[in-house]
């Protein structure tokens, strides 16, 4: 039941990057709508699939790179669904989308059997650590697609260009904004993910910080954006240069969080 709920999710992920990579070529309304209904649909059954692992494990299925990988996607459509209601920007699915497909299709190629848990995870910090990091690194996720549309659209007014592409994009008033928000959402629940981590592993491994890849990494992400926010805060950084931070900070997130597992060993690496 839960691979058949997966390859379904990931059935309706690939229908809906689909159609929002077609709404980028011709917004139209039927494809707006279209979109909207195939992502709902798939963050349905996404949801449903991650309680049927949940139940069948008996814990939060976040501990394992297969399982944070559909846990990140999962958080990014959750995110997404927010501030394209919010906002009413369907277009902004055709740059964040894909990315969610990109990580549920990448966590098939993890072992999907539920192992036992790791020691060291058995905390009741685990979902607290772990929700709200991913949440986090949702928003950035979101400004990340914000910001690459920024720069399209930056470039097509200093050019002049103001055509088909031009008129489908939001605003740069907007997109800045839609940045700033996921920024002022994402850098709390990140700050709260290092704080409730490093309590977590006082009581796992005896001491708040030991210098990890993994904890080294995450400090460098947090400084990243807590830079981009006291800019804004502080300097007046918008647009471009925000729009700029925000893509750097997203692929600083994506070595934290996929790199050291990979690449770097430590007291965090679980594949």
């Amino acid at each position: 039941m839960n691979a058949i709920l997966y390859f379904v999710t990931l059935g309706l992920y690939l229908t809906a990057t689909i159609i929002y990579l077609a709404y980028l070529v011709k917004p139209q309304p039927a494809l707006a709508k279209a979109s909207r209904w195939v992502i709902y649909g798939g963050f349905l059954l996404h949801s449903l699939f991650t309680l049927a692992r949940y139940y069948e494990g008996g814990r939060t299925p976040i501990t394992n790179l297969h399982e944070s990988l559909s846990f990140f996607s999962l958080a990014i459509v959750g995110v997404f669904i927010v501030f394209e209601r919010k906002y009413k920007v369907t277009i902004l699915g055709s740059f964040v989308i894909p990315i969610a497909l990109v990580l549920m299709s990448i966590s098939m190629l993890f072992p999907m059997g539920i192992a036992p848990l790791n020691p060291a995870l058995k905390s009741k910090w685990l979902v607290v650590h772990t929700v709200v990091a991913f949440l986090g690194y949702a928003s950035f996720t979101v400004a990340f697609g914000a910001g690459i549309m920024y720069l399209i659209q930056e470039r097509f007014l200093k050019q002049r260009k103001l055509g088909a592409m031009y008129q489908k994009l939001p605003s740069l008033d907007k997109l800045d904004d839609i940045n700033y928000r996921c920024l002022t959402f994402g850098f709390p629940l990140l700050t709260l993910a290092i704080i409730s981590g490093a309590i977590w592993a006082e009581t796992a491994w005896g001491t708040y910080w030991s210098w990890d890849p993994k904890e080294t990494w995450s400090l460098i992400t947090w400084f990243v954006y807590a830079a981009l926010l006291h800019g804004r805060l502080t300097t007046g950084w918008r647009g471009r240069k925000a729009a700029i931070l925000a893509i750097a900070g997203f692929f600083v997130l994506l070595f934290t969080f996929l790199g050291v597992n990979l690449l770097l060993s430590g007291l965090h690496t679980y594949k």
